[in-house]
């Protein structure tokens, strides 16, 4: 997800293609390590945020989707697919932890 995001943040960042290269990935990773569900197993349990599992969740899944169609959008569209065909094989494989974000 880092990947796809710095990628596009340098394609078609323009003059700025150096700065979203850092700034986009840098920004998924703060928002992923500080929005979190307190007492997650998949995770220490400590938040910066507390958030709820339904919304924890959905960032989870906008930020890859975000990636999936950044690489889209870069012409990757192979990878792109690879990367959202194997977010949702792990969701489905996952599904314990996603009942369990679903119910907090």
């Amino acid at each position: 997800m880092l990947g796809a995001l710095g990628l596009w943040g340098y394609r078609r960042g323009g003059a700025w293609a150096w700065v979203l290269a850092v700034a986009l990935p840098l920004t998924a990773a703060i928002l992923w390590g500080v929005f979190a569900v307190p007492d997650d197993p998949s995770r220490s349990g400590k938040t910066v945020v507390a958030t709820p599992g339904v919304l924890r969740l959905l960032l989870e899944l906008s930020l890859f989707a975000g990636a999936a169609l950044a690489l889209w959008h870069v012409r990757h569209p192979i990878l792109a697919g690879s990367l959202g065909a194997t977010v949702l094989v792990h969701y489905a494989l996952s599904y314990d932890r996603v009942a369990w974000l679903w119910s907090r």
